[in-house]
């Protein structure tokens, strides 16, 4: 895979259209500058990865739009070494901008095509820390909870109770909430039974679905 002189001017253009739409975590905005967009995109869509689209990534998924994916990531308010779990690995690129913000990444997919397709590309490209699994998103990851921040990648029509139950006390969930269209929620758990929750905007993303599908 080549990161050229082109792909790093339109990756800098693709910041600066996140800027000016008034995002402003330079901390997000730089990692997504020096990350190949175009690494995660089959080379058909190499003229267009750095727009700000969304693009179909197989088996009925998509990579979120670059402004979704710097938003997601500053409504879990990140520091170095919080472990993070991430349903829905899709393309691997959200997962891989958490990892260069220092966060230690499990994450989980449902699309075993797709989840050997990205493992092995999160390894190629030197994400070899990413912890992949083939899961059912809906239960979480309970073997490795609890975590310090939980981000779903996929509409779920209610907030899942296994999700919540792995959070630390003080961790943030952010999933986006509804059927046509969904909410972006974030969730805090204040204690080992209370949770506040706000809503943060309106955004659309591919169902979360229960199971795991064979390749």
């Amino acid at each position: 895979m080549r990161d050229t002189y082109r792909h790093k001017g339109m990756r800098k253009k693709m910041v600066e259209a996140i800027r000016a739409m008034g995002f402003q975590d330079e901390a997000i905005l730089q990692v997504m500058e020096k990350l190949p967009r175009h690494f995660f995109l089959d080379e058909a869509f190499d003229e267009w990865a750095y727009e700000n689209m969304a693009f179909s990534i197989g088996y009925e998924q998509t990579i979120s739009q670059p402004y979704t994916v710097a938003f997601q990531t500053s409504l879990l308010k990140l520091s170095r070494r919080m472990k993070v779990l991430e349903v829905g690995t899709g393309s691997g690129y959200q997962a891989a901008v958490l990892a260069s913000l220092g966060a230690r990444v499990y994450t989980i997919e449902r699309q075993e095509g797709l989840f050997q397709k990205t493992t092995q590309l999160l390894r190629e490209i030197g994400f070899p820390q990413i912890r992949c699994f083939l899961k059912d998103g809906y239960k979480g990851l309970p073997e490795y909870a609890p975590f310090d921040r939980i981000l779903v990648t996929a509409a779920a029509p209610e907030i899942p109770s296994a999700l919540l139950s792995q959070l630390t006390v003080g961790g943030i969930l952010v999933i986006p909430v509804g059927t046509t269209q969904q909410e972006m929620t974030v969730i805090t758990r204040i204690n080992e039974s209370k949770y506040q929750s706000e809503k943060v905007g309106i955004f659309n993303f591919v169902p979360m679905l229960p199971g795991t599908q064979s390749a």
